[in-house]
């Protein structure tokens, strides 16, 4: 019998006191690495997105995201902040595919780019041929080396058209524009995609693009643009759902979900009802804002309540938290045939009433404050610290919550916390190896994750980080004009971990973390040659043979001075 939707703060409390005892129905306490293995059929992959690795924004008839206008309005920002440059001009799609073969991964998770396809975002004025050449070459690719694609439809870049047009997801007929978005990649690629995402962390995408402005397309609508952006999403993401349902499923029999990303919410102190609640609405105000509507229909209670309350403290007639009409959530409800689920990172949460007067804010409608793990190692950002076990967590809370839906992990990462050609990302590699034990675990606990992606492939341009956070599992030179390629420890180490779709044994596990050290440390040594080896190829290549011909010229003149001064 599979639990009730929405489950009420007393079913999280027992979560959490169950999780915490290390009770039977969910294995092994969490302070224990647990040895095991994954069924057969689990999926193991890497992913990327779009705009931080394709670059050539205005090449090949592509038109310009939101992402390319606002990365060159905030050209004059200091280095690594706003500034437009990653591996992306140097994309070698056909051969990352070699990279992924040599990683053994069974999927690719990659997103297509609306505005590539769709020069102003609108299908009935113009489909850029050249464009659905390139991703059904990539497609075609991963197929012959038996690599699963999962696609992506949208993963932040909205075709900058749309937004002058219709200032954007601020826009109902964005929908539509969607729909019509999605329908072309359903045929033009569905017949070999069996995996399609709408969306791609929402969360981020509005808060940040709509709330804060710290991300395209940069407007500070405190305390609402996001709520309406994020309602438009949602009525988007159920019409393609719906399209695929009714037009394509029955001839390409694929599935459609979205993907949403979440931190999960610890209380402070598990003996503090108000800190318990707390998580709750911070659990609920994340994953529950997206998936709430999709799995029942409407959003969550808690969330209704809160900013009604604050909104009718601010003086407004009506909350700013838009409605859903009786059809829209019949339509919505049941539209996805699986959860994906992205996790960086834990939070510890504490109840604290944030005053209405502040004004109009996603983060106070809340009314809780935020804490980092104060014991989990700092990683390559001050925003993550690493606590694995809220993974295991997360993944509990969404089986419970939505009815038991497959899950699919498929954003899992951490950057690195040195910057430049250090191969050897220890940090990353501990990560990857909590994360995924955590996820084991979650699988002993009955959870139906039926698949992982790590992220990145490689190091690319991070959104509103620029260069300064390097994720990849291949660092890629950027100095060079030919963005080369180099394997961090890790890849080895996950590499072992897929081939033996889990942990077999403490002995294996160790020799695994050995052997990749071993490498990296060759693979640096190998590098920092390589560096010194290019100026020295140009000394003898360029300079040393200049220098000679400018001495045989001048020998020449100096000759031909001495003859006509003898004669």
């Amino acid at each position: 019998m599979k639990p009730e939707l929405g489950t009420p703060l007393w079913g999280l409390l027992l979560l959490l006191l169950v999780c915490r005892q290390g009770a039977s129905r969910v294995g092994p306490p969490e302070d224990t690495f647990f040895y095991g293995t994954f069924p057969r059929g689990f999926s193991w992959g890497v992913g990327s997105s779009a705009f931080p690795t394709e670059g050539a924004w205005d090449q090949d008839g592509k038109g310009p995201s939101i992402w390319d206008d606002f990365t060159r309005r905030k050209a004059g920002s200091p280095p690594g902040h706003g500034q437009a440059q990653g591996p992306g001009d140097g994309y070698k799609a056909q051969e990352d595919v070699g990279l992924l073969r040599s990683l053994g991964v069974s999927h690719y998770r990659f997103s297509v780019s609306w505005p590539r396809l769709l020069p102003t975002g609108v299908r009935a004025e113009q489909v850029n041929e050249k464009g659905v050449r390139l991703y059904s070459d990539l497609i075609d690719t991963l197929l012959r080396d038996n690599i699963t694609p999962i696609v992506t439809l949208n993963h932040w870049d909205l075709p900058q058209a749309l937004q002058a047009r219709f200032s954007g997801w601020q826009n109902v007929s964005m929908a539509a524009y969607f729909r019509d978005f999605a329908d072309l990649c359903f045929e033009a690629f569905g017949d070999r995609v069996k995996y399609w995402i709408t969306f791609s962390d929402p969360v981020t995408m509005v808060e940040k693009g709509y709330e804060t402005g710290v991300h395209a397309p940069g407007l500070k609508l405190p305390g609402t643009g996001l709520y309406q952006a994020a309602h438009h999403i949602i009525k988007a993401h159920a019409r393609a759902w719906h399209s695929y349902n009714s037009t394509w499923r029955s001839k390409q029999r694929g599935l459609v979900g979205i993907s949403l990303n979440c931190a999960w919410g610890e209380p402070l102190d598990i003996s503090d009802p108000k800190d318990v609640e707390a998580a709750e609405r911070y659990l609920q105000f994340c994953l529950g804002w997206f998936a709430n509507p999709i799995y029942a229909g409407d959003y969550p209670q808690v969330m209704k309540d809160q900013i009604g309350r604050k909104s009718a403290e601010q003086g407004l007639d009506t909350s700013r938290l838009p409605r859903f009409s009786r059809q829209e959530k019949s339509f919505i409800r049941g539209s996805s045939d699986f959860l994906s689920l992205g996790h960086l990172a834990t939070r510890y949460i504490t109840a604290r009433s944030l005053p209405s007067r502040l004004g109009p804010s996603y983060r106070n409608d809340r009314d809780l404050v935020e804490l980092a793990d104060p014991v989990g190692p700092e990683l390559g950002s001050t925003r993550l610290h690493s606590a694995p076990w809220g993974l295991r967590r997360l993944l509990n809370f969404a089986q419970t919550q939505y009815g038991d839906p497959p899950i699919y992990v498929t954003e899992n990462g951490a950057p690195q916390k040195f910057y430049g050609t250090q191969l050897c990302d220890e940090q990353r590699i501990h990560y990857l190896k909590g994360h995924i034990n955590e996820m084991l675990k979650a699988r002993k606990d009955g959870v139906s994750v039926e698949g992982y992606t790590a992220w990145p492939l490689l190091d690319t341009w991070e959104w509103g980080e620029g260069l300064s956070e390097r994720y990849g599992f291949f660092y890629v030179d950027l100095n060079d004009r030919n963005t080369p390629r180099y394997p961090r420890a890790s890849v080895e180490f996950y590499r072992r971990i897929m081939a033996a779709s889990g942990f077999p044994s403490p002995r294996e596990v160790e020799s695994w973390h050995a052997k990749a050290l071993e490498t990296c440390f060759v693979s640096t040594q190998m590098l920092a040659a390589e560096a010194v080896r290019g100026p020295m190829q140009m000394v003898t290549e360029v300079v040393v043979p200049t220098v000679c011909a400018l001495c045989v010229l001048l020998a020449a003149v100096l000759l031909v001075l001495l003859l006509r001064r003898h004669g």
